[in-house]
């Protein structure tokens, strides 16, 4: 069987990480392993002070594990890509490989306290986002979803923690036909 693998870069916290690989495992009923990937100093862009998402999925799809079925890499780093000032995460839609920033979900990226509650609810939203482009669901219109986009972490707050009916069908059939084995 196939495995979705939650990729640490070097200064993720292990409790976050845990925290995601379970709301998955949970969510799609999927083996979730982990697997580490060290420092992502090779995407680090000196004029935005950002690294950038492009080059971490290319490096994810190199170091891919053959039992792979998807990877998401959870990182602390900022993320962008060329033609936005940031992104909360990437993933190739329908594909192999995302990852996901943790820098501006935490309370005190914005000045703010550390709240541990709030912090939790956004990566397991943010987890469930990413992991639903890779399996192929586009933004979805109903404000709630967790796959209706979000510029801006307000959104995220307001989104429930999990997928719409419609979402959450077309996520778990393409989690289950892509677990089908291959002929």
């Amino acid at each position: 069987m196939n495995h979705l693998y939650v990729v640490a870069t070097d200064e993720v916290e292990r409790e976050a990480l845990a925290a995601i690989a379970a709301r998955i495992e949970a969510e799609f009923g999927r083996p979730v392993r982990r697997m580490e990937m060290g420092s992502l100093d090779f995407a680090y862009n000196v004029e935005r002070r950002q690294y950038g998402s492009i080059p971490v999925l290319e490096e994810l799809l190199k170091r891919c594990p053959p039992d792979a079925w998807k990877v998401l890499a959870v990182t602390e780093r900022d993320l962008y890509i060329p033609v936005l000032t940031f992104v909360f995460g990437q993933a190739q839609l329908g594909g192999r490989a995302g990852v996901l920033s943790l820098a501006r979900l935490r309370q005190e990226f914005y000045g703010l306290p550390a709240d541990s509650a709030v912090f939790r609810d956004r990566l397991h939203k943010e987890a469930l986002h990413e992991t639903g482009h890779l399996l192929g669901l586009v933004h979805c219109a109903e404000r709630e979803c967790v796959m209706s986009l979000a510029t801006n972490v307000r959104q995220i707050d307001l989104k429930m923690d999990g997928f719409c009916a419609a979402c959450r069908a077309r996520a778990l059939r393409h989690a289950a036909e892509s677990a089908a084995p291959r002929r």
